[in-house]
C-alpha cells in the first residue's frame, strides 16, 4: 500500500490511456490505441511509447507471456481517484476536504441523485444528521 502512494501522478494523456484499461480490462497496445482514437488522434507508435513510460512510472503492468504483450493498470480506478484527489486536497486547498467539496459544488451543479448519495455518505460517515 505504501507503494501505491509513491507512484506519481498521472498525467492527463496516461489517465486516458488508464481510463481504457479500467473499462476494458487488461489489453493490448493495438486495443488501447483502437479505444483511444474514437476520441482523439494517436498515433499507434505514441500509445506504445507512453505504455513503456508508464511501466517505467509504475503505473501499468506488462504481461510478456504472449506474443502480443497484455498491459494492465497498476492501481484500480478508485485509487488512482484517491490519490488524485488527495493531492488536490493537500495542494489547493490545504487539507480542508469541506472546501474541496464546497468549491465542486459550486462549479458544476451536482444532479438530484448525486446530492442524495453525498447525504447518504455524510450519514454514513457521521458528518450528516
Amino acid at each position: 500500500m505504501t507503494q501505491d502512494k509513491q507512484l506519481p501522478r498521472p498525467t492527463d494523456t496516461e489517465l486516458s490511456i488508464l481510463t481504457v484499461l479500467w473499462e476494458r480490462g487488461p489489453s493490448t497496445v493495438r486495443e488501447v490505441h483502437d479505444e483511444l482514437i474514437k476520441a482523439q488522434p494517436a498515433g499507434y507508435t505514441t500509445v506504445l511509447k507512453m505504455l513503456q513510460i508508464m511501466i517505467d512510472k509504475g503505473l501499468v503492468i506488462r504481461d510478456e507471456s504472449e506474443r502480443a504483450h497484455v498491459y494492465t493498470a497498476r492501481l484500480t480506478e478508485q485509487k488512482t481517484q484517491r490519490q488524485l484527489v488527495t493531492d488536490l486536497l493537500d495542494r489547493a486547498f490545504g487539507g480542508s476536504s469541506a472546501k474541496l467539496v464546497m468549491q465542486a459544488l459550486s462549479t458544476k451543479r451536482a444532479t438530484a441523485e448525486e446530492l442524495s448519495e453525498i447525504r447518504a455518505m455524510l450519514q454514513k460517515i457521521g458528518g450528516a444528521e
